[in-house]
């Protein structure tokens, strides 16, 4: 004879929200609204007309949907070449950034030369010039080599970041020299162990620094717009800019363009966002 022991399941209450956590909730979901806010407003506007959208004062939902914006955007505009031409920019201004800047960082963290500490101090105090600043012996120098309306000319002066050398250099300094003695021990050189040990145990800073060039290199509407005049080498900031006429902006076009621009910077966003965190957590910046 057998008896089927049936075993009572618990159902466990669900524990109420203390008064610390409702009061942190309405504060994230505010300072959310605050940022999601400016999006939402220029998607709306993006599909009013353009008489519509110039009214003063403005209301947040089209009286009529229109997609005439975005469709005049297309037409008018040489979205594809602004696409390819601000691509090309930020690809190859983050790969000669992640070279140039793994290569600097691992060099001050641990090497050992005359006039280390004061060459980094050279580095360091380019965080306190703003690249404003720059704009006019950037220029002049760009100039003189012949890259005015040049990809080159638009590429290589963003190539030089402090701020992603000292990243990676905070984060070289935190791996153990255990590590590269025992390599060192057996034979390995130093750029071996630079390729097979540094940079494997470098990559969620290596991906945040990627990050953040390419964004701030997509960004950048300043350097490219004082370097080039040729209309076929605009960038996605510098061509949404001209979307004018003789009445003044046309705000709806602007509001499309500038959803389409920042449309890429959302997906890498999205898609990396883990990697974002994982590289600010390990360079250490997160306690300074």
């Amino acid at each position: 004879m057998t008896t089927a022991a049936t075993t009572p399941t618990r159902t466990e209450s669900r524990k109420r929200w203390t008064p610390s956590q409702i009061v942190l909730t309405l504060l994230g979901t505010a300072v959310s609204a605050v940022f999601v806010a400016p999006i939402a407003a220029a998607l709306l506007t993006s599909f009013k007309s353009e008489a519509e959208a110039a009214e003063i004062p403005p209301h947040w939902l089209p009286e009529v949907w229109t997609g005439q914006a975005w469709k005049a955007l297309l037409e008018t505009g040489n979205i594809t070449n602004w696409f390819v031409n601000s691509l090309v920019v930020s690809v190859c201004v983050t790969a000669i950034v992640l070279v140039t800047s793994a290569l600097a960082g691992y060099g001050f963290a641990r090497t050992e030369f005359r006039g280390r500490h004061v060459l980094m101090g050279v580095v360091m105090a380019g965080l306190m010039i703003s690249p404003a600043v720059l704009g006019v012996p950037l220029f002049t120098t760009v100039q003189q080599m012949g890259m005015v309306d040049t990809y080159w000319g638009m590429i290589l002066p963003q190539c030089a970041p402090a701020a992603m050398v000292y990243i990676l250099y905070k984060f070289f300094q935190g791996i153990p020299r255990e590590l590269e003695e025992a390599a060192f021990i057996d034979g390995a050189g130093r750029w071996r162990v630079f390729f097979t040990i540094i940079l494997p145990l470098s990559r969620p800073s290596l991906a945040a620094v990627g990050i953040f060039t390419f964004i701030s290199s997509w960004n950048n509407f300043l350097w490219p717009y004082m370097v080039t005049n040729n209309p076929d080498l605009m960038t996605m900031p510098n061509g949404i800019a001209t979307v004018m006429n003789s009445y003044g902006i046309q705000w709806a076009q602007l509001m499309a363009g500038g959803l389409m621009a920042g449309l890429p910077l959302i997906v890498v966003f999205v898609f990396f966002q883990r990697q974002i965190v994982a590289g600010v957590a390990h360079t250490g910046l997160a306690g300074q």
